[in-house]
Protein backbone atom coordinates (compact mmCIF):
# COMPACT_ATOMS: atom_id res chain seq x y z
CA UNK A 1 0.00 0.00 0.00
CA UNK A 2 1.74 3.09 -0.84
CA UNK A 3 1.28 6.22 0.95
CA UNK A 4 -1.38 8.24 -1.00
CA UNK A 5 -3.39 4.89 -0.30
CA UNK A 6 -2.62 4.94 3.18
CA UNK A 7 -3.43 8.48 3.70
CA UNK A 8 -6.83 7.82 1.71
CA UNK A 9 -7.70 6.62 5.57
CA UNK A 10 -8.31 10.55 6.64
CA UNK A 11 -11.20 12.60 6.39
CA UNK A 12 -11.25 16.75 6.87
CA UNK A 13 -13.54 17.29 10.10
CA UNK A 14 -15.53 21.41 10.30
CA UNK A 15 -12.34 22.84 12.07
CA UNK A 16 -11.21 22.29 8.56
CA UNK A 17 -13.96 23.48 6.76
CA UNK A 18 -14.40 26.21 8.88
CA UNK A 19 -11.19 27.68 8.24
CA UNK A 20 -11.44 27.27 4.79
CA UNK A 21 -14.50 28.77 4.78
CA UNK A 22 -13.81 31.90 6.59
CA UNK A 23 -10.60 32.07 4.50
CA UNK A 24 -12.52 31.73 1.19
CA UNK A 25 -14.65 34.58 2.06
CA UNK A 26 -12.36 37.27 3.51
CA UNK A 27 -10.21 37.02 0.41
CA UNK A 28 -13.99 37.20 -1.93
CA UNK A 29 -14.52 40.19 0.47
CA UNK A 30 -11.00 41.95 -0.08
CA UNK A 31 -11.07 41.81 -3.94
CA UNK A 32 -14.43 42.92 -3.79
CA UNK A 33 -14.67 45.69 -1.76
CA UNK A 34 -10.64 46.58 -2.76
CA UNK A 35 -9.86 46.12 1.41
CA UNK A 36 -6.31 44.94 1.76
CA UNK A 37 -6.85 44.50 5.69
CA UNK A 38 -9.46 42.01 4.97
CA UNK A 39 -6.80 39.84 3.03
CA UNK A 40 -4.35 40.34 6.26
CA UNK A 41 -7.13 38.80 8.52
CA UNK A 42 -7.04 35.98 6.15
CA UNK A 43 -3.49 35.27 6.21
CA UNK A 44 -3.38 33.71 9.65
CA UNK A 45 -5.78 31.44 8.78
CA UNK A 46 -4.06 30.35 5.58
CA UNK A 47 -0.65 30.04 7.48
CA UNK A 48 -1.85 27.92 9.76
CA UNK A 49 -3.99 26.07 7.98
CA UNK A 50 -1.12 24.79 5.75
CA UNK A 51 0.87 24.06 8.46
CA UNK A 52 -1.17 22.29 9.94
CA UNK A 53 -1.92 19.86 7.15
CA UNK A 54 1.35 19.74 6.07
CA UNK A 55 2.36 17.87 9.57
CA UNK A 56 -0.27 14.98 8.17
CA UNK A 57 0.59 11.40 9.10
CA UNK A 58 1.03 8.71 6.64
CA UNK A 59 -0.85 5.95 8.02
CA UNK A 60 -3.69 4.67 10.15
CA UNK A 61 -2.97 4.11 14.39
CA UNK A 62 -2.73 0.70 15.26
CA UNK A 63 -5.04 -1.03 17.74
CA UNK A 64 -4.97 -4.25 19.83
CA UNK A 65 -7.20 -6.12 22.33
CA UNK A 66 -5.08 -8.25 25.28
CA UNK A 67 -6.75 -10.08 28.49
CA UNK A 68 -4.31 -11.32 30.95
CA UNK A 69 -6.22 -14.50 31.01
CA UNK A 70 -8.57 -16.01 29.08
CA UNK A 71 -9.78 -19.01 30.90
CA UNK A 72 -10.61 -17.65 34.15
CA UNK A 73 -13.20 -19.00 36.90
CA UNK A 74 -16.42 -16.87 38.74
CA UNK A 75 -15.21 -14.53 40.88
CA UNK A 76 -11.84 -14.06 39.94
CA UNK A 77 -10.52 -10.88 38.41
CA UNK A 78 -10.26 -9.43 34.78
CA UNK A 79 -7.53 -8.06 33.24
CA UNK A 80 -7.80 -6.74 29.44
CA UNK A 81 -5.77 -3.97 27.81
CA UNK A 82 -6.59 -1.87 24.57
CA UNK A 83 -3.38 -1.03 23.01
CA UNK A 84 -3.59 2.08 20.64
CA UNK A 85 0.26 2.83 18.85
CA UNK A 86 1.33 5.53 16.63
CA UNK A 87 4.09 4.03 13.80
CA UNK A 88 3.90 7.59 12.18
CA UNK A 89 6.57 10.74 12.86
CA UNK A 90 3.38 12.70 13.70
CA UNK A 91 2.03 12.18 17.05
CA UNK A 92 -2.01 12.03 17.47
CA UNK A 93 -3.52 15.17 19.26
CA UNK A 94 -6.30 13.05 20.18
CA UNK A 95 -7.27 9.55 20.50
CA UNK A 96 -10.96 8.57 21.16
CA UNK A 97 -11.11 4.83 22.66
CA UNK A 98 -13.68 2.58 23.22
CA UNK A 99 -14.33 -0.99 23.58
CA UNK A 100 -17.58 -3.06 24.07
CA UNK A 101 -17.87 -5.85 27.15
CA UNK A 102 -20.10 -8.56 28.26
CA UNK A 103 -22.57 -7.73 30.85
CA UNK A 104 -21.20 -10.67 33.01
CA UNK A 105 -17.69 -8.61 32.52
CA UNK A 106 -17.73 -6.47 34.81
CA UNK A 107 -15.06 -3.52 34.56
CA UNK A 108 -14.64 -1.35 38.27
CA UNK A 109 -11.30 0.25 36.82
CA UNK A 110 -10.33 1.94 33.66
CA UNK A 111 -7.28 4.04 32.97
CA UNK A 112 -3.84 5.02 31.05
CA UNK A 113 -0.83 4.19 31.88
CA UNK A 114 -1.91 3.25 35.66
CA UNK A 115 -3.81 6.03 36.44
CA UNK A 116 -7.41 4.13 37.21
CA UNK A 117 -11.10 5.27 37.23
CA UNK A 118 -13.59 3.91 38.54
CA UNK A 119 -16.31 3.34 36.27
CA UNK A 120 -18.54 0.86 38.55
CA UNK A 121 -20.96 3.46 39.28
CA UNK A 122 -20.27 5.88 36.41
CA UNK A 123 -21.61 4.51 33.09
CA UNK A 124 -19.27 1.13 32.87
CA UNK A 125 -16.37 0.28 30.65
CA UNK A 126 -18.30 1.21 27.48
CA UNK A 127 -18.13 4.88 27.48
CA UNK A 128 -15.16 6.92 25.60
CA UNK A 129 -11.91 7.18 26.91
CA UNK A 130 -9.97 10.37 25.59
CA UNK A 131 -5.84 10.10 25.47
CA UNK A 132 -2.97 11.96 23.09
CA UNK A 133 -0.40 9.51 21.24
CA UNK A 134 3.28 10.96 21.08
CA UNK A 135 4.82 9.75 17.90
CA UNK A 136 6.45 5.88 17.52
CA UNK A 137 4.89 4.77 20.90
CA UNK A 138 1.36 3.56 22.22
CA UNK A 139 -0.63 4.13 24.75
CA UNK A 140 -2.13 0.77 26.85
CA UNK A 141 -6.05 1.67 28.13
CA UNK A 142 -6.28 -0.45 31.16
CA UNK A 143 -9.48 -2.67 32.17
CA UNK A 144 -10.02 -4.53 35.33
CA UNK A 145 -12.92 -6.22 36.90
CA UNK A 146 -14.35 -9.37 37.73
CA UNK A 147 -15.76 -12.25 35.95
CA UNK A 148 -19.61 -12.59 37.43
CA UNK A 149 -21.03 -15.63 35.85
CA UNK A 150 -19.84 -18.92 33.45
CA UNK A 151 -19.97 -18.69 30.17
CA UNK A 152 -17.95 -17.64 26.89
CA UNK A 153 -18.12 -14.20 27.09
CA UNK A 154 -16.73 -11.53 24.40
CA UNK A 155 -14.91 -8.65 25.27
CA UNK A 156 -14.56 -6.12 21.99
CA UNK A 157 -14.58 -5.19 19.59
CA UNK A 158 -12.88 -2.12 20.69
CA UNK A 159 -12.73 0.49 18.13
CA UNK A 160 -10.41 4.04 17.84
CA UNK A 161 -10.34 6.69 16.42
CA UNK A 162 -7.66 9.58 15.71
CA UNK A 163 -7.72 13.31 14.91
CA UNK A 164 -4.24 14.86 14.12
CA UNK A 165 -2.87 18.12 12.22
CA UNK A 166 -5.02 20.59 15.52
CA UNK A 167 -8.13 18.77 14.90
CA UNK A 168 -8.39 19.55 11.08
CA UNK A 169 -8.26 15.28 9.91
CA UNK A 170 -9.83 12.59 11.79
CA UNK A 171 -8.99 8.78 10.80
CA UNK A 172 -11.70 6.25 9.94
CA UNK A 173 -12.56 4.18 12.74
CA UNK A 174 -10.19 1.15 13.21
CA UNK A 175 -11.28 -1.73 14.88
CA UNK A 176 -10.05 -4.97 16.28
CA UNK A 177 -11.82 -8.22 16.67
CA UNK A 178 -13.36 -9.58 20.07
CA UNK A 179 -11.69 -12.03 22.55
CA UNK A 180 -13.37 -14.98 23.55
CA UNK A 181 -13.08 -15.64 27.45
CA UNK A 182 -13.65 -18.18 29.24
CA UNK A 183 -15.00 -18.27 32.50
CA UNK A 184 -15.61 -21.59 34.03
CA UNK A 185 -18.19 -22.57 36.83
CA UNK A 186 -17.41 -22.04 40.43
CA UNK A 187 -17.59 -25.75 42.01
CA UNK A 188 -19.60 -25.83 45.12
CA UNK A 189 -17.55 -27.58 47.73
CA UNK A 190 -19.37 -31.30 47.25
CA UNK A 191 -18.32 -34.56 49.06
CA UNK A 192 -20.96 -37.89 48.82
CA UNK A 193 -19.05 -40.10 51.53
CA UNK A 194 -21.87 -43.04 51.28
CA UNK A 195 -20.90 -46.24 48.87
CA UNK A 196 -22.01 -46.60 45.04
CA UNK A 197 -24.70 -48.62 44.39
CA UNK A 198 -22.95 -50.52 42.06
CA UNK A 199 -19.34 -51.01 40.63
CA UNK A 200 -17.97 -51.80 37.37
CA UNK A 201 -14.61 -53.54 38.25
CA UNK A 202 -12.12 -53.77 41.41
CA UNK A 203 -9.69 -50.57 39.54
CA UNK A 204 -10.69 -47.67 41.84
CA UNK A 205 -10.49 -45.62 44.69
CA UNK A 206 -13.95 -46.30 45.43
CA UNK A 207 -15.17 -47.86 48.63
CA UNK A 208 -17.72 -51.07 48.20
CA UNK A 209 -19.70 -52.61 50.83
CA UNK A 210 -18.58 -56.21 48.80
CA UNK A 211 -14.99 -57.79 51.06
CA UNK A 212 -12.16 -57.76 49.41
CA UNK A 213 -8.49 -56.48 48.62
CA UNK A 214 -8.81 -52.92 49.63
CA UNK A 215 -7.99 -50.12 52.17
CA UNK A 216 -11.19 -49.84 53.92
CA UNK A 217 -11.56 -52.10 57.16
CA UNK A 218 -15.11 -53.84 57.54
CA UNK A 219 -13.74 -55.82 60.77
CA UNK A 220 -11.50 -58.79 62.55
CA UNK A 221 -12.62 -62.39 61.60
CA UNK A 222 -11.01 -65.62 62.48
CA UNK A 223 -8.43 -66.79 60.00
CA UNK A 224 -9.63 -68.97 56.75
CA UNK A 225 -7.57 -71.02 54.21
CA UNK A 226 -6.36 -68.36 51.69
CA UNK A 227 -6.15 -65.39 53.97
CA UNK A 228 -2.83 -63.17 53.38
CA UNK A 229 -0.51 -64.17 56.20
CA UNK A 230 0.08 -59.85 56.27
CA UNK A 231 -3.28 -59.31 57.39
CA UNK A 232 -2.91 -60.95 60.41
CA UNK A 233 -3.81 -59.47 63.52
CA UNK A 234 -1.86 -60.11 66.00
CA UNK A 235 -3.22 -58.20 68.70
CA UNK A 236 -6.16 -60.27 68.47
CA UNK A 237 -4.99 -63.53 67.59
CA UNK A 238 -2.99 -63.51 70.95
CA UNK A 239 -5.89 -62.28 72.94
CA UNK A 240 -8.09 -64.95 71.62
CA UNK A 241 -5.54 -67.68 71.21
CA UNK A 242 -6.31 -68.44 67.56
CA UNK A 243 -5.26 -66.43 64.23
CA UNK A 244 -7.48 -63.58 63.73
CA UNK A 245 -7.08 -61.35 60.81
CA UNK A 246 -8.38 -58.08 59.81
CA UNK A 247 -11.25 -57.57 56.40
CA UNK A 248 -11.41 -54.85 54.60
CA UNK A 249 -13.56 -53.42 52.07
CA UNK A 250 -12.47 -53.84 47.95
CA UNK A 251 -11.95 -50.45 46.11
CA UNK A 252 -13.93 -50.36 43.07
CA UNK A 253 -14.64 -47.99 40.51
CA UNK A 254 -17.83 -46.47 39.76
CA UNK A 255 -19.53 -45.01 36.42
CA UNK A 256 -21.29 -41.42 37.40
CA UNK A 257 -23.61 -40.06 35.05
CA UNK A 258 -24.25 -36.40 35.37
CA UNK A 259 -27.75 -35.91 33.26
CA UNK A 260 -28.59 -32.06 32.66
CA UNK A 261 -32.65 -31.20 32.03
CA UNK A 262 -31.92 -28.12 29.65
CA UNK A 263 -35.79 -28.32 28.79
CA UNK A 264 -36.56 -25.08 30.59
CA UNK A 265 -35.39 -22.22 32.71
CA UNK A 266 -36.55 -20.43 35.26
CA UNK A 267 -35.43 -17.31 37.69
CA UNK A 268 -32.93 -14.85 37.40
CA UNK A 269 -29.30 -15.00 36.88
CA UNK A 270 -27.54 -12.57 39.27
CA UNK A 271 -23.83 -13.57 39.07
CA UNK A 272 -21.85 -15.47 41.30
CA UNK A 273 -22.35 -13.17 44.39
CA UNK A 274 -26.03 -13.23 43.46
CA UNK A 275 -29.46 -15.16 42.74
CA UNK A 276 -28.93 -18.02 40.74
CA UNK A 277 -31.25 -19.44 38.36
CA UNK A 278 -31.84 -22.64 37.68
CA UNK A 279 -29.12 -23.44 34.69
CA UNK A 280 -26.74 -21.79 37.08
CA UNK A 281 -27.41 -23.99 39.65
CA UNK A 282 -27.31 -27.23 36.91
CA UNK A 283 -23.87 -25.96 35.82
CA UNK A 284 -22.45 -25.01 39.24
CA UNK A 285 -24.24 -28.38 40.10
CA UNK A 286 -22.64 -30.68 37.54
CA UNK A 287 -19.01 -29.70 37.76
CA UNK A 288 -19.05 -29.90 41.54
CA UNK A 289 -20.14 -33.39 41.16
CA UNK A 290 -17.63 -34.10 38.17
CA UNK A 291 -15.13 -33.03 40.59
CA UNK A 292 -15.68 -35.26 43.19
CA UNK A 293 -16.02 -38.36 41.23
CA UNK A 294 -13.16 -37.87 39.20
CA UNK A 295 -11.09 -37.04 41.59
CA UNK A 296 -11.83 -40.38 43.35
CA UNK A 297 -10.85 -42.33 40.18
CA UNK A 298 -14.24 -42.85 38.60
CA UNK A 299 -15.74 -42.44 35.16
CA UNK A 300 -17.72 -39.60 34.37
CA UNK A 301 -19.97 -38.89 31.72
CA UNK A 302 -22.48 -36.17 30.80
CA UNK A 303 -25.47 -35.76 28.88
CA UNK A 304 -28.48 -33.47 28.32
CA UNK A 305 -31.90 -33.82 28.06
CA UNK A 306 -33.18 -31.57 25.31
CA UNK A 307 -33.57 -30.96 21.11
CA UNK A 308 -29.41 -30.64 20.83
CA UNK A 309 -29.37 -34.30 22.79
CA UNK A 310 -25.53 -33.40 23.80
CA UNK A 311 -23.35 -35.91 25.55
CA UNK A 312 -19.80 -35.96 26.26
CA UNK A 313 -18.02 -40.00 26.55
CA UNK A 314 -17.31 -41.11 30.02
CA UNK A 315 -13.46 -41.00 30.77
CA UNK A 316 -11.41 -40.42 34.28
CA UNK A 317 -8.32 -38.11 35.24
CA UNK A 318 -7.60 -34.63 35.27
CA UNK A 319 -8.09 -34.23 31.20
CA UNK A 320 -11.84 -35.50 31.89
CA UNK A 321 -12.14 -32.77 33.99
CA UNK A 322 -11.14 -29.70 32.10
CA UNK A 323 -13.23 -31.54 29.13
CA UNK A 324 -16.06 -31.20 31.51
CA UNK A 325 -15.75 -27.96 31.89
CA UNK A 326 -15.17 -26.67 28.61
CA UNK A 327 -18.44 -29.03 28.29
CA UNK A 328 -20.54 -27.34 30.33
CA UNK A 329 -19.81 -23.88 29.01
CA UNK A 330 -21.88 -24.44 26.15
CA UNK A 331 -25.29 -25.47 28.16
CA UNK A 332 -28.30 -23.33 27.28
CA UNK A 333 -32.04 -23.87 27.77
CA UNK A 334 -33.79 -24.45 24.72
CA UNK A 335 -37.46 -25.52 24.76
CA UNK A 336 -38.81 -28.17 22.04
CA UNK A 337 -42.77 -28.96 21.73
CA UNK A 338 -41.00 -32.57 20.66
CA UNK A 339 -39.76 -35.35 22.89
CA UNK A 340 -36.12 -35.35 23.04
CA UNK A 341 -34.19 -38.32 21.56
CA UNK A 342 -34.70 -40.97 23.22
CA UNK A 343 -31.69 -43.23 21.60
CA UNK A 344 -28.74 -40.76 24.19
CA UNK A 345 -30.53 -43.15 26.63
CA UNK A 346 -29.52 -46.40 25.27
CA UNK A 347 -27.58 -49.11 26.81
CA UNK A 348 -24.46 -47.99 24.81
CA UNK A 349 -24.65 -44.71 26.80
CA UNK A 350 -26.38 -45.85 30.10
CA UNK A 351 -24.66 -48.67 31.36
CA UNK A 352 -27.11 -51.04 34.10
CA UNK A 353 -24.22 -50.55 36.97
CA UNK A 354 -23.90 -46.45 36.58
CA UNK A 355 -25.33 -44.43 38.77
CA UNK A 356 -27.08 -41.45 37.06
CA UNK A 357 -27.60 -38.12 38.91
CA UNK A 358 -30.38 -36.26 37.34
CA UNK A 359 -30.32 -32.18 37.61
CA UNK A 360 -33.28 -30.94 36.44
CA UNK A 361 -36.13 -28.37 37.54
CA UNK A 362 -39.11 -30.44 37.03
CA UNK A 363 -40.79 -27.68 34.75
CA UNK A 364 -41.55 -30.10 32.21
CA UNK A 365 -44.11 -33.51 32.68
CA UNK A 366 -41.55 -34.87 30.48
CA UNK A 367 -38.65 -34.36 32.71
CA UNK A 368 -40.72 -36.61 35.61
CA UNK A 369 -41.51 -39.30 32.43
CA UNK A 370 -37.93 -39.50 31.86
CA UNK A 371 -37.01 -40.15 35.44
CA UNK A 372 -39.73 -42.41 36.10
CA UNK A 373 -38.64 -44.49 32.26
CA UNK A 374 -34.83 -44.56 33.86
CA UNK A 375 -36.26 -46.17 37.46
CA UNK A 376 -38.21 -48.47 35.84
CA UNK A 377 -35.56 -49.55 33.59
CA UNK A 378 -33.22 -50.95 36.44
CA UNK A 379 -31.06 -47.94 36.98
CA UNK A 380 -29.70 -46.18 39.89
CA UNK A 381 -31.43 -42.79 39.49
CA UNK A 382 -31.17 -39.98 41.71
CA UNK A 383 -33.05 -36.75 40.76
CA UNK A 384 -31.21 -33.45 41.75
CA UNK A 385 -33.91 -30.70 42.02
CA UNK A 386 -32.45 -27.16 40.84
CA UNK A 387 -35.70 -25.17 41.10
CA UNK A 388 -34.42 -21.96 43.32
CA UNK A 389 -36.25 -22.24 46.86
CA UNK A 390 -37.63 -18.55 46.21
CA UNK A 391 -38.13 -18.57 43.02
CA UNK A 392 -40.50 -15.19 42.77
CA UNK A 393 -43.80 -15.23 40.81
CA UNK A 394 -43.60 -14.42 37.10
CA UNK A 395 -45.97 -11.97 36.94
CA UNK A 396 -45.05 -10.21 33.69
CA UNK A 397 -46.09 -13.46 32.27
CA UNK A 398 -49.34 -12.96 33.56
CA UNK A 399 -49.57 -15.38 36.44
CA UNK A 400 -51.07 -14.59 39.90
CA UNK A 401 -50.77 -15.25 43.15
CA UNK A 402 -53.22 -18.03 43.33
CA UNK A 403 -52.20 -20.06 40.53
CA UNK A 404 -48.57 -19.84 40.89
CA UNK A 405 -49.33 -21.86 44.63
CA UNK A 406 -51.66 -24.19 42.47
CA UNK A 407 -48.86 -25.25 39.99
CA UNK A 408 -46.13 -25.77 42.99
CA UNK A 409 -48.91 -27.67 44.67
CA UNK A 410 -49.35 -29.86 41.82
CA UNK A 411 -45.23 -29.93 41.24
CA UNK A 412 -45.14 -31.24 44.93
CA UNK A 413 -47.40 -33.85 44.03
CA UNK A 414 -44.96 -34.89 41.04
CA UNK A 415 -42.53 -35.05 43.22
CA UNK A 416 -43.98 -37.54 45.42
CA UNK A 417 -45.21 -39.86 42.86
CA UNK A 418 -41.62 -39.67 41.62
CA UNK A 419 -40.24 -41.15 44.96
CA UNK A 420 -43.15 -43.31 45.21
CA UNK A 421 -41.74 -45.04 41.86
CA UNK A 422 -38.05 -45.48 43.57
CA UNK A 423 -37.05 -42.08 42.03
CA UNK A 424 -35.40 -39.70 45.26
CA UNK A 425 -35.84 -36.12 44.57
CA UNK A 426 -33.33 -34.47 46.55
CA UNK A 427 -32.61 -30.35 46.34
CA UNK A 428 -28.91 -29.32 45.74
CA UNK A 429 -27.81 -28.01 48.67
CA UNK A 430 -23.45 -28.72 48.61
CA UNK A 431 -21.74 -30.54 50.15
CA UNK A 432 -23.80 -33.84 51.61
CA UNK A 433 -26.25 -32.99 49.49
CA UNK A 434 -26.92 -36.83 47.92
CA UNK A 435 -25.28 -38.36 50.76
CA UNK A 436 -29.00 -39.51 52.48
CA UNK A 437 -30.16 -40.60 49.08
CA UNK A 438 -26.65 -42.41 47.55
CA UNK A 439 -27.12 -44.33 50.85
CA UNK A 440 -30.74 -45.11 50.54
CA UNK A 441 -30.26 -46.42 46.68
CA UNK A 442 -26.76 -48.74 48.10
CA UNK A 443 -29.06 -50.14 50.49
CA UNK A 444 -31.49 -51.11 47.73
CA UNK A 445 -29.06 -51.96 45.04
CA UNK A 446 -27.46 -54.70 47.75
CA UNK A 447 -30.69 -56.15 49.57
CA UNK A 448 -31.71 -59.99 48.30
CA UNK A 449 -34.02 -60.33 45.84
CA UNK A 450 -37.06 -62.60 46.29
CA UNK A 451 -37.38 -65.24 44.20
CA UNK A 452 -40.19 -68.12 42.73
CA UNK A 453 -39.83 -71.17 44.32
Amino acid sequence: MDRAEAASGWAPTWALGRAVLLTGVLLVAAVLLGRIDLVVLATPFALGTAYALRRRPAGLPELELGVGDTHLVEGSPLAATVAVANPDLVGYDLAVVRTRMSRWLRVEQVGFGGTGLDVSRSGGADRPFVTSVPRGSAVDLELTGTALRWGRHPIGPAGVRVAVADGLLVSRAVITEPIRARVYPRTEPFDAVEAMPRAAGLVGAHRSRRPGEGGELAGVRVFAPGDRLRRIDWRVSLRARQLHVAATLSDRDAEVVVLLDVLAEAGRSGGVNGPASVLDTTVRAAAAIAEHYLHRGDRVSMLEYGPAARRLRPATGRRQYLTVLEWLLDVHAESSPHEPYDQVFGPQLLSSDALVVVLTPLLDERSAQMLARLARGGRFVVAVDTLPAELPVPKERGWAEVAYRLWRLDRDTMIGQLREHGVPVVRWAGAGSLDEVLRDVARLATAPKAGLR
